[in-house]
């Protein structure tokens, strides 16, 4: 299961992605992604997270990197993913080299918590 929710006052796009995940389902949030970033200006923030993931599809890997394009596009900030297990990884950190931009600032959480208030504190720093 995939969930895409926005929220423009905090500019933060959050991607949830939990349970088995098809190549199917990462297909449809790649098509609806450019939708929903359509009137977000530059700058916002990504908060990915992969707590609840259980496995997802090989083939779900090229929506993926649609997904990371389409937030290239947009000039995402930067990119906190948040994945208890590091071996659940699910190959992010290969396909971020080839498809987010050297600008993009991206971490990784163990945490919810920890990424949190790891973009509240970025927020709270940067200009207006």
């Amino acid at each position: 299961m995939y969930a895409v929710e926005l929220d423009r006052s905090k500019r933060l796009l959050v991607i949830s992605a939990a349970q088995k995940v098809t190549a199917e389902e990462a297909k449809m949030v790649a098509q609806g992604i450019r939708e929903v970033l359509q009137d977000v200006a530059p700058g916002f923030r990504v908060l990915a997270d992969f707590r609840g993931l259980q496995s997802m599809d090989s083939a779900a890997a090229r929506h993926i990197a649609k997904i990371m394009d389409a937030l290239t596009e947009k000039n995402v900030a930067s990119v906190a993913r948040v994945i208890p297990d590091p071996h659940k990884d699910i190959g992010l950190n290969i396909l971020s080299q080839f498809h987010y931009g050297p600008d993009v600032n991206i971490t990784t959480f163990e945490t919810l918590a920890d990424a949190v208030q790891s973009i509240a504190a970025k927020a709270d720093s940067s200009p207006n």
